[in-house]
């Protein structure tokens, strides 16, 4: 089981690499297909830092967490991924949808049961042990 969870996190990592490195080398063309439209140098610049580092911390995350079977770096990109996910929910309540709403949350919610999964299975340090 272990070994199966750690694969599907490379893979779900190097989904997140490819979104952060889409994000750093084109952000016009990424941006898009997430509906932002990023105008002139200042919007160019934030879609590709803050977008870039989302998905590469999400993906250095977890590629290392699961390469050195650290549990505790799983938790960073499950963080990440289920407040966008909290966030998002948030917005549909607000907002309303849109045409392919479900997608997004969907990958979101599916990386934070990812993780959260195998940080019960990848060692980690339990909390009674850092406090003492």
């Amino acid at each position: 089981m272990r070994i199966v969870l750690i694969g599907l996190i490379f893979l779900f990592g190097l989904f997140d690499l490819f979104m952060a490195v889409s994000f750093l080398l084109d952000p016009v063309q990424a941006a898009t297909g997430f509906g932002i439209a990023a105008d002139g140098a200042r919007g160019l610049s934030s879609v590709r830092a803050d977008f870039t580092s989302f998905f590469g911390v999400v993906a250095g995350c977890m590629m290392l967490g699961a390469w050195r079977r650290n549990g505790d770096l799983l938790l960073v990109p499950a963080a990440l991924m289920g407040i966008a996910a909290v966030v998002r929910l948030a917005s549909v309540a607000i907002d309303g949808t849109y045409p392919g709403w479900m997608m997004p949350i969907s990958v979101e919610i599916a990386h934070v049961i990812l993780l959260i999964a195998a940080w019960r299975v990848v060692p980690h340090h339990r909390i009674s042990e850092l406090t003492s």
